[in-house]
């Protein structure tokens, strides 16, 4: 899997910035699902606790190596971790 950084305007940069991260954060409770808790699931994720339940409540969002995790470890596309789509 490849990923490309390409040029952005100014519009799209805005665009882009605007990602609902409490969204975010419910999708990735979602996937934790309630078969697993929160230290066992950041394990998982190479996080700490503390850190999945900020982004769990969406107060930070998660960087790309952890969203990439998400995707190899329950199969949600990136997409729909992100933007609820995909």
């Amino acid at each position: 899997m490849e990923y490309f950084i390409t040029h952005m305007t100014k519009a799209q940069q805005k665009s882009a910035e605007k990602v609902d991260t409490k969204a975010m954060g419910r999708r990735i409770r979602e996937i934790r699902g309630f078969d697993c808790n929160q230290v066992q699931f950041a394990r998982l994720c190479g996080v700490t606790q503390a850190q999945l339940s900020k982004y769990e409540r969406g107060k930070v969002t998660p960087p790309l190596d952890v969203l990439v995790r998400l995707k190899r470890h329950f199969g949600k596309s990136i997409d729909w971790i992100v933007t609820g789509e995909g």
